[in-house]
């Protein structure tokens, strides 16, 4: 349909080389899926879908240990028989060593170590290699339990001994006792108890439903039964009488929750022709929210648009908080309409209720007293001035550098001129965006060569010597921070403070958003001084030590899926045209 309506050269010309062959493999496959089932529609027989999939390759789960050893065999053993069933491969005591790449840089194979039993729950390296071709790859996080509350709160909620799960405790006459977390002996609530509230938790959480999917749904069958436990004394005084007040204050409490906790489209603007700012009322999400933190922000399926049989539902996208109105309860958030998810921003109605879960992340550190230096890169702005001017009412001096592409992709000019002590507006090509306060400074190239200029005194008087810079951040495209990151040390470096503190907000790739739970946000950290490796949840805290972060594994993990979000903005073009959709 795409290539009919807008052509074959319209497609292809969107897509680089390696793109192009990992098209025509998508097309290859569908069509031999095609021509399968529509045999066996002739043949009066299932679909063999599964004798396809291992010709090419299928899929493989590859364990460490034995068969047995794994939690899904010994916690729900149907896992297993299910998985085979559906055609999968098992391939045990295999240890990970290597991911092979193929020339684009992307993952052709994976070799794997043979492990040895020792007895006694021990394995050791066999030294046999092995090498299993593999274009994706998911791996297992394992099952540890989600105490990422404790983090973020030390001291508020009490760990078990292991410190693994929360402590558990159950309610018995009206006060909460530690439960040893057993089958016989079960608690649903943490030490938490304030003015008559408590905090339950279950599935994964809970040690004795934690590792099963199944065990997890039977959490919240009996975790019910110990809430409604707690109340069970004051049911029991109810009357008849009393139940018309009753009733009442449910109405009355529904009617608050909704209120609070409905997000509900107020306006749809407009800023520049691919960026779209959308305001919602949220009381509770705008009451909470701190700069720099950030929503995952979808429609919901029975609101969104069918079209040709096929809703425009959106995938969760991570949007970060623009501006908030906290006596209003009005929330906005901007969108880069790049993927088709962010490209249906743009036709959000007013009165339309979606979701903006959160706000979550961990707000930028607000830093007083300091010389700050910030760099905002296109969309970055949106995120930016928020904390700016929060910096700046901690009483930092707020050196602002804002760059993009093109002069009509600024907007929100007069909140970061309000944001900030001095702006230096930079923009790729002529012509400049004039400068409106008597402070502030125009600038034609990109920010470093702005910044390089400022600190050389060729923009004139300039609001403190960079080389008394405190701290940086930058928040923009992953190769704008990454510029930055490298003129520190280049084109920066004699005009930089050598002690300052550099922090970049990172634009990893987000699925849940719920703090370490999915691992799709994972970015790679490479200590510059001892070269030690490890890996952080950018959910948990997107502003990350901007010498830590390797570039070049953000770039690589930013465009995992680039062929697929190609052809759904294409899908969506001919939508757009077949049907003259209306958007803002």
């Amino acid at each position: 349909e795409i290539v009919a309506e807008l052509g074959e050269k319209y497609l292809m010309d969107r897509l680089n080389p390696e793109e192009k062959t990992i098209l025509d493999e998508f097309l290859t496959h569908g069509r031999a899926i095609r021509d399968e089932r529509e045999k066996a529609a002739a043949e009066s027989r299932d679909a063999d879908v599964i004798s396809l999939c291992r010709q090419w390759g299928g899929s493989t789960l590859v364990y460490r240990k034995r068969m047995q050893d794994a939690p899904a065999y010994r916690l729900n053993h149907e896992e297993i028989i299910k998985a085979l069933e559906e055609g999968i491969t098992y391939v045990d005591c295999m240890d990970p060593r290597e991911a092979v790449t193929d020339d684009y840089g992307s993952l052709k194979a994976i070799r794997f170590e043979k492990m040895t039993d020792c007895g006694g729950g021990e394995w050791k390296p066999g030294g046999e290699i092995a090498e299993l071709p593999a274009r994706s790859v998911l791996v297992a996080a394992g099952t540890s339990p989600n105490v990422i509350y404790e983090k973020e709160q030390p001291g508020r909620l009490e760990l078990d001994a292991k410190g693994r799960f929360f402590k558990g405790y159950k309610w018995v006459d009206g006060k909460l006792e530690p439960a040893q977390q057993t089958p016989a002996d079960q608690g649903f609530f943490t030490s938490y108890h304030k003015d008559g509230h408590l905090i339950s938790f279950y599935g994964d959480n809970h040690p004795v439903y934690a590792g099963s999917v199944v065990k997890a749904v039977a959490s919240g069958k009996y975790g019910a039964q110990a809430v409604r436990g707690v109340f069970a004394p004051e049911l029991a005084r109810l009357s008849a009488a009393d139940q018309p007040k009753r009733d009442a204050d449910w109405k009355a409490l529904v009617a608050r929750l909704d209120d609070q906790l409905k997000v509900i489209v107020k306006e749809v603007i407009r800023l520049t022709p691919t960026i779209i700012e959308v305001v919602v009322r949220a009381p509770q999400a705008a009451r909470n929210f701190k700069p720099g933190m950030f929503y995952r922000f979808q429609n919901y399926e029975s609101n969104s648009v069918v079209v040709d049989g096929k809703r425009l539902q959106m995938e969760g996208i991570a949007l970060t908080g623009a501006w908030v109105d906290k006596d209003k309860g009005l929330l906005s958030v901007i969108a880069l309409e790049l993927g088709l998810s962010s490209r249906l921003c743009g036709f959000l109605k007013p009165g339309e209720e979606v979701v903006a879960m959160g706000p979550t992340g961990f707000p930028s550190e607000v830093c007083g007293g300091e010389n700050v230096l910030l760099f905002g890169g296109g969309l970055g702005n949106a995120v930016l001035f928020s904390i700016a001017r929060a910096m700046k009412d901690a009483g930092s001096k707020v050196l602002y550098v804002a760059g993009y592409k093109n002069p009509q992709d600024l907007f929100h000019r007069a909140d970061i001129e309000a944001a900030c002590d001095q702006v230096i507006w930079a923009v790729d090509v002529d012509p400049a965006i004039p400068a409106q306060r008597p402070q502030d400074r125009s600038f034609v190239g990109n920010i470093v060569q702005a910044t390089v200029a400022y600190a050389k005194g060729e923009l004139g008087a300039q609001l403190f010597p960079l080389t008394e810079t405190n701290r940086i951040l930058a928040i923009g495209s992953d190769r704008m921070m990454a510029a930055v990151k490298n003129a520190r040390y280049g084109a920066l470096k004699e005009y930089i403070n050598p002690n300052h503190e550099a922090i970049a907000s990172i634009n990893s790739p987000m699925q849940c958003m719920m703090k370490e739970v999915c691992a799709q946000c994972l970015q790679r950290h490479v200590d510059p001084v001892t070269g030690k490796e490890k890996y952080v949840f950018t959910c948990f805290n997107q502003d990350q030590h901007m010498d830590h972060v390797d570039w070049k594994h953000l770039n690589e993990r930013l465009r995992q899926n680039t062929t697929q979000e190609k052809l759904a903005n294409v899908w969506f073009d001919a939508i757009i045209k077949r049907h003259n959709l209306q958007h803002v």
